[in-house]
């Protein structure tokens, strides 16, 4: 477990999540999701079988190439970053980036700290040697914070997502570590 501080001060502590988490990652989800239109996913959509979710967490410790990390204050879940990898040779180089912040924490530099956690582990594994992820195209805050750590714009999916009647891009985004 680590350590960090905030911008308003206030100090977090970053650790790997395990499957006891499982139920309050699940929970965070499904209330995130209801927080932002940037998620794959929207509030309540984060539906996991409590068995089925620990049996993942338990996999992803084990793999050497996947990580998910939970940013905790006073033992409460305020952000999740995450990269997982396949396992298949061809492409297990690979990992794909994932990352929710509580609304509440939004600014204070907790995606700014989570991505460095990322991007440390990633090149302390030494599998690891490209980081992609995803964002809608008109999520620019996050699109800035990608871009700060060296990701570049692979490609764009046209009308990818679709939210309240209305079709949006995504940008899909590489790091080479």
């Amino acid at each position: 477990m680590s350590t960090a501080f905030l911008r308003d001060g206030k100090e977090i502590s970053i650790r790997e999540a395990i499957k006891e988490d499982a139920k309050t990652i699940i929970d965070f989800y499904n209330i995130v999701g209801g927080e932002t239109a940037f998620l794959s996913f929207g509030k309540n959509e984060f539906i996991r079988e409590l068995k089925d979710y620990e049996n993942y967490l338990e996999g992803v410790h084990k793999e050497e190439n996947s990580i998910i990390f939970l940013a905790t204050i006073e033992d409460k879940i305020v952000g999740i970053a995450s990269i997982n990898s396949n396992q298949k040779a061809r492409t297990k180089h690979v990992g794909i980036l994932g990352i929710v912040v509580a609304k509440e924490f939004c600014g204070l530099g907790l995606g700014n700290k989570m991505i460095e956690y990322l991007i440390q582990w990633a090149k302390a594994n030494k599998i690891t040697k490209k980081i992609s992820l995803v964002t809608r195209e008109d999520n620019i805050k996050a699109i800035k914070l990608y871009k700060k750590f060296g990701f570049e714009v692979e490609g764009v999916l046209k009308a990818d997502n679709y939210i309240n009647g209305v079709y949006y891009n995504t940008l899909m985004m590489s790091l080479m570590m």
